[in-house]
């Protein structure tokens, strides 16, 4: 299971680049992890036009990884973040859960920014 806390000695420090946005496509998804020993952290990026979201990789009812495919966290319509697993879709916005067994629960936010062209954590 990933540690998604604050405390986790593998959650990347402010300031550390990602990617380029120019990487992901506009809707485009990217999931990062960071290990530290035997400490994971794992976080995904939501590109909308030019700015970015950030979340990070854990669902709130079993705190398992979001996505089984490689960058894969959105629907097909691109509405919503899914949970592969069971099916659990989260808004784009605040990551709050409109349906599925954690409904009202939220994905933990993760602060990214965009600075001169990169995607760094904020």
């Amino acid at each position: 299971m990933i540690d998604p806390g604050d405390s986790n000695p593998a959650r990347p420090g402010p300031g550390t680049v990602l990617c380029p946005l120019d990487e992901l496509a506009d809707f485009g998804t990217r999931g990062f992890r960071f290990r530290v020993e035997r400490s994971l952290f794992a976080g995904f990026v939501i590109r909308r036009g030019d700015g970015v979201t950030g979340y990070v990789d854990s669902c709130p009812h079993n705190g398992f990884p979001l996505s089984v495919l490689p960058d894969r966290y959105l629907t097909r319509e691109h509405d919503f973040i899914m949970c592969s697993v069971h099916g659990a879709l989260f808004s784009l916005d605040d990551g709050l859960c409109a349906a599925g067994p954690c409904y009202g629960e939220s994905l933990q936010p993760w602060p990214v920014a965009v600075v001169d062209g990169q995607i760094v954590t904020a």
